[in-house]
């Protein structure tokens, strides 16, 4: 499956086999060129929680094809936590989660790492696993644009001040509660909360693994003793 954000509106490519009924859809030999096939895509209702269905044989074969004209742009981003709290950026008067492009011939773990720095100004920050990869599509000097993302888990151990990159259109960065920070889901952009999601599965594991080594350690201690 391959997700991909038109206009903030979530649309998945999929196998017919894995098509959720109710739920809006078309066959990807409808959407036959650029640009009307991106035009049907707008067209067509979809949410958060119901993304629009492309029925194709091959997934990735159709994701490519949808979207071979459109420019290529690279990003990487973090979400970085700072003991129980979480790194977010206001631009454009929404919330968001600091990322940029990755310049050429950088590593795209050091592009994620950098534009946080930048967009907050902060220090020290470092990535502790990938979380997730999101694309959207976008104007990009007047051509249409498809944007790929990479995004990483970020652990911050410095002082809690903030500068925002005012030249990129960010007014404000502030520390967010978890439930502050999943409480924007539905009311940001598309892709962002593609990363939210990606964080609540990521920290469900992560408890479950903790979970897991306790329950391991007491059962070491109880056949010792």
């Amino acid at each position: 499956m391959y997700k991909v954000f038109v206009d903030h509106k979530p649309v998945i490519f999929i196998e017919s086999k894995d098509v959720v009924k109710k739920q809006a859809s078309v066959k990807a030999s409808d959407i036959v060129s650029f640009p009307k096939g991106i035009r049907l895509l707008l067209r067509t209702q979809a949410s958060i929680d119901a993304p629009l269905q492309i029925i194709c044989d091959d997934p990735k074969a159709s994701f490519k094809a949808v979207f071979a004209d459109f420019l290529k742009i690279k990003a990487a981003g973090g979400l970085v936590q700072r003991k129980e709290l979480f790194l977010m950026i206001k631009r454009k008067g929404l919330w968001d989660i600091p990322k940029g492009k990755i310049d050429k011939k950088e590593a795209k773990e050091d592009a994620a790492i950098r534009e946080v720095a930048e967009e907050c100004g902060i220090d020290g920050h470092k990535i502790t696993e990938p979380l997730v990869v999101t694309y959207h599509t976008m104007k990009f000097k007047g051509r249409w644009a498809l944007k790929r993302t990479d995004w990483y888990m970020m652990k911050y151990k410095g002082p809690s001040a903030v500068t925002p990159q005012i030249k990129e259109g960010i007014t404000k960065v502030k520390w967010m509660k978890e439930d502050h920070m999943l409480a924007i889901r539905g009311r940001t952009y598309g892709s962002i909360n593609e990363v939210l999601d990606a964080y609540v599965r990521h920290s469900k594991k992560k408890r479950k693994k903790q979970l897991k080594k306790k329950l391991e350690a007491l059962e070491a201690l109880e056949s010792k003793s």
